[in-house]
């Protein structure tokens, strides 16, 4: 009898610790391979075969399709430099130089992955569309209120992803600090 309550034990245990690590890299977004640079983390093997079992596991929950290797790769932030989550109520700037590519896109999605739901037509930005500076430089300003020059609604939404989307780039496995590939940066400027 005690044999078979210590093995019942010990399958609880065991159940409730795998089951509860595979919600928590599927919730989470725990998965092997990432880049950080500042508040950028992308997956660059994502879009290849060599991908993890728990970056497959997310991307088949998902039904969203990574971008290939040989296409570019995909930077998602969640908070800005600062360490403070990305507030739709808030005005947030994006500032500075992206990596060198062929093409980008610029997103904001809701944490569940949807594109953020505004009564504008402009759901993001591509690197033909922004207004920049002279010396090549971008300043996106994110916010619920209209804004001049580079400007995308969150919606008011209480929290969002930005997705920065980089085509044809040199970007990917083998990149790890941002002097090899400098990235904008996040600032949340007024919080009301």
């Amino acid at each position: 009898m005690r044999l078979l309550l210590g093995t019942l034990f010990a399958f609880m245990v065991a159940a409730v610790v795998g089951l509860g690590g595979t919600w928590t890299a599927l919730n989470r977004g725990v998965a092997f391979g990432a880049v950080t640079i500042g508040a950028w983390t992308a997956w660059p093997r994502a879009g290849t075969a060599d991908i993890d079992p728990y970056a497959q596991a997310v991307v088949a929950r998902s039904g969203a399709l990574p971008v290939g290797l040989g296409d570019g790769v995909a930077f998602m932030a969640s908070h800005d430099d600062a360490g403070k989550p990305l507030d739709g109520r808030c005005d947030v700037v994006l500032r500075g130089t992206t990596p060198q590519a062929r093409f980008f896109t610029i997103t904001l999605y809701t944490p569940d992955g949807a594109l953020i739901a505004t009564s504008l037509a402009r759901l993001g930005f591509t690197s033909q569309e922004l207004i920049r500076g002279g010396d090549g430089s971008i300043e996106v300003t994110l916010a619920p209120r209209a804004r001049a020059g580079n400007w995308l609604a969150t919606g008011g939404v209480e929290r969002y992803l930005l997705a920065l989307r980089l085509y044809d780039t040199p970007v990917g496995i083998a990149t790890r600090a941002g002097r090899e590939a400098p990235m904008p940066a996040i600032i949340t400027t007024d919080c009301p």
